[in-house]
Order: structure tokens, then sequence, then C-alpha cells
């Protein structure tokens, strides 16, 4: 009697085991379908861009900066998270066609060319371009840029204003992907300038020790300012805009820019 009793008791045993593992599991499998079930858009962007958007290495690279900032408020606001997507800034606008981003936050000015392919919210920010050199090339104006050597970035608006400039002034232009590399090639020698959008040119002029400078261009394109980008037809970009209108107007806004920007 005492075998049998000792054979149900372990029997009972490995039954209640099993429901407790069915239980668990069942717990799990709920669990990544509730996080499936969450409304994540694909935010692009180039994060090279600092205050805009650039790698924070004290937190394991994550992305942050005033685009960011941006884009994660009016998510919020319509109910969505946000997935960072870092590339190249030549390569934002076939995300976005292609589908591999739903909108891009890049500091990116919506010129006619651009608005050929895609679509964008009002401008949320206006800044103008700067010359970035080293101090002792003495370089200040656009005219001190003939027979130069001048960097822009790779499909940025900077690239088609050194190129109209390029039409009057004679000077040789270089593009690079990413603003760092444009930094790099200024320190080393090899270019003798850079043109870059002043709020981002300040950051890298800060912390220089003194080594580089900078001085504001008058281009036509200065005025044009940066908007949030969406795929042609979505349904995303009125709903962003509206959010946008609210945040500018109530100084949500402004208040990330004096808290990106006041750090130039």
């Amino acid at each position: 009697m005492k075998k049998w009793r000792g054979l149900l008791s372990l029997l009972f045993c490995i039954l209640f085991i099993s429901l407790l593992s069915g239980c668990g599991a069942s717990g799990s499998s709920a669990e990544k379908q509730s996080e499936s079930n969450k409304k994540i858009l694909k935010l692009g962007t180039s994060a090279d861009y600092a205050p805009f958007e650039y790698m924070d290495t004290a937190k394991g690279d994550e992305v942050i900066g005033f685009d960011i900032d941006l884009a994660n408020m009016i998510a919020k606001e319509l109910g969505y998270e946000v997935q960072v997507v870092d590339m190249d800034f030549n390569g934002l606008i076939p995300a976005l066609q292609s589908g591999k981003v739903d909108f891009v936050l890049a500091s990116m000015t919506p010129t006619p060319e651009r608005k050929k392919s895609v679509d964008f919210s009002d401008v949320y920010y206006v800044a103008k371009n700067m010359i970035v050199t080293k101090k002792e090339n003495g370089l200040k104006t656009m005219e001190d840029l003939k027979g130069k050597t001048v960097g822009v970035q790779t499909a940025s608006i900077q690239e088609g204003e050194a190129k109209k400039l390029a039409k009057t002034i004679e000077m040789k232009l270089e593009s690079r992907n990413r603003i760092p590399e444009l930094i790099q090639e200024i320190q080393a020698g090899r270019f003798d300038a850079a043109i870059i959008e002043n709020t981002v040119a300040k950051g890298y002029i800060k912390n220089s020790g003194g080594k580089l400078m900078g001085t504001t261009m008058q281009t036509s394109e200065q005025e044009a300012g940066s908007a949030i980008a969406f795929p042609k037809g979505s349904k995303l970009t009125d709903k962003f805009n509206q959010v946008l209108q609210e945040k500018m107007k109530n100084g949500e806004v402004d208040k990330l820019i004096k808290k990106w920007f006041d750090q130039q």
C-alpha cells in the first residue's frame, strides 16, 4: 500500500509541475503577443549631426538629440513608440520610398527636388550655413574659398549650395557621408574648409580647442529650414503636422530648442 502511495505522490508531483510549466509558457506567449501589438514607427535619421541627432556613447550608442526628442514628443501624443534607424544621410529618402522607415527627422530641408520624392511637414526649425575652417587658414568670406578644397555632406542642402557657389567662385568640392569626416579632413589639412549648418558647426568649433573657426554664410536656402519627411501620400503627414503646430504654439518646441541649442 505504501508503495502505491509513493507512486501516486510521484505522479501527482509530476502533474503539478507540468501544470505550472504550462501556465508559465502561456504567460510568456501572451507577453510576446502584447509586444507585437505595440504601434511602433521607424524613424530614419543620420546620427552624426549634433545637437539634432548623434550617438551618446555614454549610454551605449543611444541616438539622442533635438530631432529625437521632437519625434518622441509627437509620436507619444499620437499613441506611437519610436524605433530609431541610423543610416547615412543620402540613404534617408530611398529608405522612405522603400518602406524601411515610416518618417525621417534629420534636419532635412524641404527643397523642391526632395518634394518630388517625399512629403514634408511644416518647417520646425530655421538655421543658416557656416564656413568651417582652421583658424590659421583665415577663410572668412565666400570669396576666400576661391582655389580651395571645400567639403560638404553628401546629399545635404549644403552640397547643393556649394555647387551653386562653385559656378561663380572656382573651388574644388569634395563630399563625405558624415559630418565628423568633414571635420577630420579639415584637421588633417586635406580640406581647406567645409560648409556645415551653423547650429551643428558651433558644436565642433567649441570642442576643437580653439583650432577651428566659423563664418555664417548668406545663401539662397538659408531660410528654408528643417521639416519632417514622410513617404508620398502617408497618412502620418497630416497627423504629425497637426501635433507639431500645437507644440510650436504652446512653446514645447521652443523648450526643446533651448534644451539642445543653448549647449552650443
